[in-house]
């Protein structure tokens, strides 16, 4: 049986369509499992061993240039993998009109979420099977669930990543070149992931600050603050110069980043992709919520992680040094771990 996954984006979303993989395969033996996913996330199901092949595309970039040469030749390339295979099922856990328009390039039955479900309506008019799931799930469940239904088994086993980071870095890195220095486990330290997409889901640098500095103080563990953009990157150098033996490392791709975060002690982020891919390699993970519901997009239930806060709500860096504390050395919380104080003006 060979099926065609379309999750495209973003990293957080692509990160909670890892676990259908492994339910797949447990339910189907034998089972081909392909994935189109946007060019920024290639590499996040390429390390999970059960994907056949990964297509890339590149929505974002293309409309900025959709007539360019380049556009053109990407396009094709695309469409000539999507339509090599036959697929017996082509499963869009994405839910938008723009998936579903890409789903209709492969060949085979489509599947998605009926227009009640779905984060688009007019999506599921592209599906030839359409099937509830309730929206009030976590989205790692709603894509556990609509794949199940569509490929007609029962889910009765616990979610799994099935990650494979260490034959992700020898894969993207043919010498078997090892991580940057800087990554090195053997000096204990925290990942902070203080950037997100929107600046609502920012927590005060002021407690970024607080908190790394009692890591430091005392646990002895030092922080790592790496950055995607100009504007992170400013961010994690005004960070680490008022944080003892902080480390703002060179930007790498998402398989090393991968391999640091499981190397991590302990990765404390906002609502970001980063936080649910450290999750997916097994790395002990809290998360500040001040601006989302975790219940539907934090680090799912069953993970190593903590969510705090939520919508309308701020945690303080004691409240998130006492999960640190639980997480690592497993002891008992101190202060209550979900506050309720209005956000800083």
């Amino acid at each position: 049986m060979q099926i065609l996954l379309v999750k495209t984006s973003s990293l957080g979303d692509v990160v909670h369509n890892l676990p259908v993989v492994d339910d797949l395969r447990a339910a189907l033996p034998g089972v081909q499992i392909d994935w189109l996913v946007e060019q920024a996330f290639v590499e996040v199901p390429r390390l999970h061993p059960g994907v056949r092949t990964v297509i890339p595309c590149a929505l974002r970039r293309w409309r900025r240039a959709p007539f360019s040469a380049t556009t053109r030749a990407e396009w094709a390339a695309m469409r000539v993998q999507l339509r090599a295979e036959r697929y017996d099922l082509i499963v869009d856990t994405q839910g938008l009109i723009k998936s579903a328009l890409l789903a209709c390039l492969a060949q085979g039955p489509r599947a998605g979420f009926d227009r009640d479900s779905v984060r688009e309506s007019l999506a599921s008019w592209f599906y030839q099977r359409r099937f509830p799931v309730a929206r009030t799930l976590h989205a790692l469940e709603r894509n556990r669930q609509l794949v199940a239904l569509a490929a007609g088994y029962p889910l009765t086993r616990a979610p799994s990543y099935g990650l494979d980071v260490t034959a992700g870095v020898a894969s993207a890195s043919p010498a078997g070149t090892p991580l940057p220095p800087v990554w090195d486990a053997a000096a204990p330290f925290a990942v902070l992931l203080h950037s997100t997409a929107r600046d609502e889901k920012l927590w005060p640098e002021s407690l970024w600050i607080a908190l790394a500095c009692d890591l430091h103080s005392r646990l002895g563990i030092r922080s790592m603050l790496p950055w995607g953009s100009e504007v992170e990157r400013e961010r994690s150098e005004r960070l680490a110069q008022a944080i003892p033996e902080a480390q703002v490392p060179a930007r790498t791709g998402l398989t090393t980043l991968a391999h640091g975060l499981a190397c991590a002690r302990v990765v404390i982020g906002v609502d970001t992709g980063l936080l649910h891919l450290a999750s997916a390699v097994g790395a002990r993970c809290i998360g500040i919520y001040v601006a989302s519901d975790p219940a539907r997009n934090g680090l799912y239930p069953d993970s190593v992680g903590l969510n705090l806060g939520g919508v309308g709500m701020l945690p303080g860096a004691d409240d998130v040094l006492a999960a640190v504390l639980q997480a690592t050395l497993q002891a008992p919380l101190q202060v209550t771990p979900q506050v309720t104080a209005g956000l800083p003006e």
